[in-house]
């Protein structure tokens, strides 16, 4: 549960630039629609949006853990939760909870997608880059909801697993910790119960063949 936690961690670092730079991004589409911008402003206004495209594109696969994409992988990743096989002891965290492998609101913004650059025409013609940001930022940020879910998931199962382990450990202590004094004195005193109860069996056993040897 804790490597999850770290992975989850380690992906919301990634979306959470991603989610800064499509900002920063959106910025630069709704400064780019001014229409007193003249070309050489659009030139440079283009050209951080670029490069903040193409960034967008290197963290989707940058962003790792364990040597794996989390941001761009289409694998599901199992992970055991508690000390026996079986369902109930494993959690899987979907990639689509995660990763942003395939998704065309954010390949649309990332660089050599539709919106990777601004229009340098008429001021109304950055709309769609607006809006493509937009639908790029709610992917984002439902992937950002999902890590928070799980977090939180997996740290409530971690602080069962604690107390459940800390529960177990006390009962094996009031096991081992037990008085063996009194306890062999428990036992000598059953075994010496034990032992009369049979001699007195025997005894009462005994009793008619003494009466059938007076009657002889």
């Amino acid at each position: 549960a804790g490597d999850a936690i770290s992975l989850a961690q380690v992906a919301e670092g990634g979306l959470s630039g991603m989610n800064d730079m499509l900002q920063r991004m959106r910025e630069l589409a709704v400064q780019a629609s001014n229409a007193t911008n003249g070309s050489g402003d659009i030139a440079k206004l283009n050209n951080e949006y670029t490069q903040l495209g193409a960034e967008l594109s290197r963290m989707l696969s940058a962003t790792q853990f364990n040597g794996d994409s989390v941001l761009n992988s289409t694998a599901s990743y199992v992970f055991q939760v508690g000390a026996n096989d079986g369902a109930e002891n494993r959690i899987t965290i979907a990639s689509s909870d995660i990763s942003l492998n395939g998704n065309t609101a954010f390949a649309a913004v990332a660089s050599g997608g539709a919106s990777a650059t601004l229009a340098t025409g008429a001021a109304s013609s950055n709309t769609a880059n607006i809006a493509a940001l937009d639908a790029a930022i709610s992917a984002v940020n439902e992937r950002r909801a999902s890590l928070g879910a799980l977090q939180s998931r997996f740290e409530n199962t971690i602080s069962y697993l604690r107390t459940a382990s800390e529960n177990q450990s006390a009962a094996r202590g009031r096991i081992m910790d037990a008085d063996f004094a009194a306890e062999t004195a428990n036992l000598s005193r059953t075994q010496v119960l034990q032992q009369a109860g049979t001699a007195m069996i025997a005894q009462a056993n005994q009793q008619p063949q003494s009466v059938l040897a007076l009657l002889r």
